[in-house]
């Protein structure tokens, strides 16, 4: 049982992975926390249910391999500062090659039961319609990509900035009955095996060469939806996200070197082509194995286009969709500019900001940013210092690209700002040494020195707590 505490809540907006993370973090350091959450009194567009930290695109988290990956070397880094959010991605997971996947609807569940189940969280479902009251001294906004309207009113006369925005779109989801497993088959890329995988985790769909450019022509020519609001024509895609037919329109051969690249699959049906000219790729959904989402097949295709033209991939002419593909509207603020290296805002520096919204990237990094900013509110709460993530780690190189510290911008910040993952180009160059200069071993080496030193951040930081 944990003792009330003297201290004041610090108060966080929004329930996603970036919000959740951050409660969670705060009350790990025994600081009393409020999660206002606007679900289910007002919705999204996106969301479907009232579950915390609700996955509404893909279930996967990427590559699980600190040595060869970006995203490999944050899990790690969150697995070693207690995320709840990895956390109950671990005891989630799905079979998924070298990825870290998970059942959607028990990892939303686990993520609410841990907040809700905390002494010192107080979840409140409410909106926050505008700025927040003057009497929170210190607030986290982690509203994420679909803050509501007013909340995002409010921001932009406070900070001066207009909107920046991409669209995100969402793969569809098929039935595993539904796929005809003699044409189709089970196989990781390269037979390689991930968490909880055993190297045969995807099912595999083969098209010949003439197929898979009858595929592209039709999704050129397919029926799109169109912008719901004047202004969304100008709006850019995210490049990690893109819409697959606007991967389509980039060139015949985009798509596959792309979601369809066939290298590392060999087709084992007799008859079949050894080696197919592309495949579409489906990796499963839920526990029970009875859901399978299309891999970097989303898309903002009208629904009966989707329909149509999806089941003309070999092994999905009967396919039944628990869920189609659909698109939304992503907001994000200009961070370098506005935010300092405390994710606080410079024109109101009691409110931090976590999440999407601060032009992050990816579930991983949203939640990354989430966990760092409830360490840093917390941290502040208790008049404890905090040092700065080492940029050498991938929090810290993360927090830099938000902030402007890679570019040393701090008061124009680059108006082309615009969201990205964690990738290996945020890291400083490692020095130069023998092998490690270049590929793999590169890698390797940026991740060898970001276990160092965060091994060294947090023995410091853990002495300085003990002072």
């Amino acid at each position: 049982m944990c003792e009330p505490s003297p201290l004041a809540p610090i108060h966080v907006i929004g329930g996603g992975l970036a919000g959740s993370e951050a409660a969670w973090q705060i009350a790990r350091q025994n600081v009393p926390v409020v999660l206002h959450e606007m679900r289910p009194s007002r919705m999204t567009p996106a969301h479907h249910t009232d579950d915390l930290a609700e996955l509404v695109c893909s279930n996967s988290f990427r590559a699980d391999d600190p040595q060869t990956s970006a995203i490999g070397i944050l899990h790690r880094e969150m697995r070693c500062l207690d995320s709840l959010i990895l956390a109950a991605a671990d005891a989630h997971k799905l079979p998924a090659g070298g990825a870290l996947a998970v059942d959607r609807d028990q990892f939303s569940a686990a993520v609410t039961d841990a907040v809700c189940g905390h002494p010192l969280i107080k979840l409140v479902r409410e909106e926050i319609d505008g700025l927040p009251p003057l009497a929170w001294d210190s607030v986290i906004i982690a509203s994420g990509p679909l803050t509501s309207p007013s909340l995002s009113s409010a921001l932009r006369a406070l900070t001066g900035e207009r909107d920046l925005a991409f669209f995100d779109a969402i793969a569809p989801v098929v039935h595993r009955e539904s796929i005809d497993m003699e044409k189709a088959w089970f196989q990781s890329r390269y037979d390689k095996a991930g968490p909880a995988g055993t190297g045969a985790d995807y099912i595999n769909c083969p098209l010949t060469q003439s197929q898979y450019y009858a595929f592209v022509k039709a999704l050129i020519e397919a029926d799109k939806t169109e912008p719901h609001t004047l202004g969304d024509e100008d709006t850019p895609y995210f490049n990690g996200c893109l819409p697959v037919e606007i991967m389509a329109e980039r060139g015949p051969e985009t798509l596959r070197h792309g979601p369809m690249k066939p290298f590392g699959l060999t087709n084992p049906h007799p008859g079949g082509a050894t080696k197919p000219y592309a495949v579409v790729q489906l990796r499963q959904d839920n526990a029970l194995g009875t859901l399978y989402n299309m891999v970097g097949f989303q898309t903002k295709l009208k629904h009966h286009a989707q329909a149509e033209i999806f089941r003309t991939i070999p092994g999905l002419e009967n396919a039944a969709f628990a869920r189609l593909g659909g698109i939304h509207r992503n907001t994000f603020l200009n961070s370098p500019k506005l935010l300092d290296g405390a994710l606080r805002l410079r024109a109101d520096p009691r409110l931090r900001f976590a999440g999407q919204i601060t032009g992050c990237e990816g579930y991983v990094e949203s939640a990354a940013i989430g966990l760092a900013a409830g360490r840093m509110a917390a941290a502040e709460r208790t008049g404890e210092a905090f040092a700065p993530l080492p940029p050498t780690t991938a929090l810290g190189a993360l927090i830099n690209h938000i902030t402007g510290g890679h570019i040393g911008i701090i008061d124009a910040g680059p108006p082309s700002f615009q969201p990205m993952n964690i990738n290996f180009g945020l890291f400083p160059p490692i020095e130069k040494s023998r092998g490690a200069e270049k590929g793999l071993a590169r890698k390797a080496a940026i991740s060898l020195r970001a276990a160092r030193d965060l091994d060294n951040w947090m023995g410091a930081h853990h002495t300085r707590a003990a002072e």
